[in-house]
């Protein structure tokens, strides 16, 4: 494949990730309006991911024996963390301002690495993290007496101290041993095994024998139209969860990491335009430009912050999200290994 077509395809890919990982708010938020817990909806998605990879897991299974604090932590953080903190949060707050919180995570590693770690910093990521903090009070609307609920907020930015948390993991791991000299593990079965590692911690947490299986056999709103809940589940599970890993993974692999990342910043572009256009949720003029600050403030931070030597955990975009799903994964952390969901 030539140099143009490579990245004409890795472009597409990538766009396609963020689509698919921007629209999980957009199709979780009805079936938790339609009775379902957030935590059951997120146990749903992880575990259904989960089974659908399993084969892809049972391939790569010397991942088990080979990087078993890597698969733990993101099924942990990435996954488990990332997701029940987004989707609880959407469950108060409107889908696009929950993502656009976690797009902090980005600042928040940089503070990790500036102050915890000791290491420098440029000038430019501090800017980027400035734009980011400005660009949230706008979101949030500071200026109103915070007009959103405090605890969605709260939430919010715990999906992004999650997503800090698996940065600092996968920066530890670049450089356990002799892992640095080892090949990378493949990222999709990365994915694959922390989808199951979230599915079982999920399964603890979330309880899913209480739940209340009968709305998944009825119907759910979106902004007056009556979707099939069904629909709805197999929208987060087959496209919001495993189409997006898999395009991200793969689109990472025809670009590089940092251009795969500048693209999935359109992520929160597109779960709130989505949830404009099917939820109804229609943000003020301040919240729109905020948005953007945000967006231009973690780009800036994530292109930016300087890599160290080391090399990377595994190939794979930098970010979720989630969820996940999530923002992109800041240069400089250590492993890029794949996006956590994005919550979204």
């Amino acid at each position: 494949m030539h140099a143009t077509q490579r990245r004409s395809a890795g472009l597409g890919l990538a766009l396609a990730s963020a689509f698919a990982f921007g629209g999980s708010g957009v199709a979780a938020k009805p079936l938790i309006e339609a009775g379902l817990d957030p935590l059951h909806v997120v146990w749903l998605r992880v575990t259904g991911a989960a089974l659908v990879l399993l084969p892809v897991a049972w391939r790569h299974r010397n991942l088990v024996r080979e990087r078993p604090v890597l698969l733990a932590g993101f099924g942990l953080f990435a996954v488990a963390g990332v997701q029940a903190f987004y989707f609880a949060s959407i469950s108060r707050i409107p889908v696009g301002v929950a993502l656009l919180i976690e797009y902090l995570a980005p600042g928040l590693v940089l503070g990790w690495v500036r102050f915890v770690q000791r290491r420098p910093v440029t000038r430019a990521a501090a800017v980027g993290v400035v734009l980011a903090v400005g660009g949230l009070a706008c979101v949030v609307e500071v200026w109103a007496g915070l007009t959103f609920d405090v605890v969605g907020l709260l939430l919010a930015l715990g999906a992004a101290c999650c997503q800090v948390g698996y940065f600092v993991l996968s920066d530890q791991g670049a450089g356990h041993g002799s892992a640095a000299d080892a090949e990378p593990p493949h990222p999709v079965g990365v994915i694959a095994y922390g989808l199951l590692a979230g599915a079982a911690v999920l399964t603890v947490v979330a309880r899913p024998w209480g739940m209340e299986w009968a709305v998944l056999g009825g119907s759910a709103e979106m902004d007056g139209r009556h979707v099939p809940a069904w629909l709805l589940l197999g929208w987060i599970v087959l496209l919001a969860t495993v189409l997006a890993y898999v395009t991200g993974v793969v689109s990472v692999r025809l670009l590089s990491p940092q251009v795969a990342g500048v693209v999935a910043c359109l992520e929160a572009v597109i779960a709130t335009v989505l949830a404009w256009v099917l939820l109804g949720e229609h943000l003020s003029v301040p919240q729109l430009v905020g948005g953007g600050v945000v967006l231009i403030g973690a780009f800036i931070a994530q292109s930016s912050a300087p890599r160290p030597p080391s090399g990377p955990v595994a190939s794979g975009p930098a970010v979720p999200a989630a969820g996940a799903t999530g923002p992109p994964e800041p240069a400089g952390t250590g492993g890029e290994l794949s996006r956590p969901p994005g919550p979204s």
